[in-house]
């Protein structure tokens, strides 16, 4: 296998990571903004810790720098138009890129809390971490709020409705004798 060949199973192999989708906003004196990204994570529990990653040189990332606080807009089914409108790097700038949704400003960030979210956080910018061509943004949840429906989802490339389906737990439960999973909790113990 070429080293190119090996890039694209690589880079294939990795879009097969289902992710969850938000808009990320920030208002900071006279400039607000918002980008769509597909890298949110949830990293600690306490302190209650977010990650998102931006691509290196962002603008939104200077001004969440700046501003030290940014809200995460964890998109629903209902809100694929919202995903594209903010990965569109035609659409207007500043508060005009908000003019046609319902949105009001977090209690803590300031920014744009976007209306229909399946949630929205408000986080406190702790760290930046260089991560190859992007920026880990750690932030501390200070703000929060969450909505109703089911999760808007990333995946090779592609939105996706995120109907859900929860499976029933003697097949989720690493202790269930007979399951196929026992050979997956003694192999992560």
């Amino acid at each position: 296998m070429t080293a190119d060949e090996l890039d694209t199973v690589l880079r294939r192999a990795v879009r097969r990571l289902a992710t969850g989708v938000a808009v990320l906003t920030v208002w900071q004196g006279d400039d607000v903004h918002g980008t769509t990204v597909s890298s949110v994570a949830a990293i600690s529990r306490d302190p209650l810790l977010v990650g998102v990653c931006l691509r290196e040189g962002s603008g939104l990332a200077g001004l969440i720098g700046d501003a030290r606080r940014f809200a995460v807009n964890v998109l629903s089914t209902r809100q694929s138009a919202l995903a594209g409108w903010f990965a569109d790097p035609s659409r207007p700038r500043g508060m005009a890129q908000f003019d046609h949704l319902e949105w009001e400003p977090d209690a803590f960030s300031g920014a744009p809390w976007i209306g229909g979210s399946l949630a929205s956080l408000g986080c406190h910018l702790t760290a930046t971490v260089p991560a190859g061509d992007h920026n880990l943004l750690i932030g501390k949840v200070v703000t929060a709020r969450d909505g109703e429906g089911g999760p808007l989802l990333h995946f090779t490339g592609r939105l996706h409705d995120g109907m859900l389906r929860v499976l029933p737990r003697e097949t989720t439960h690493p202790h269930h004798r007979g399951s196929r999973h026992d050979a997956f909790s003694a192999a992560g113990s």
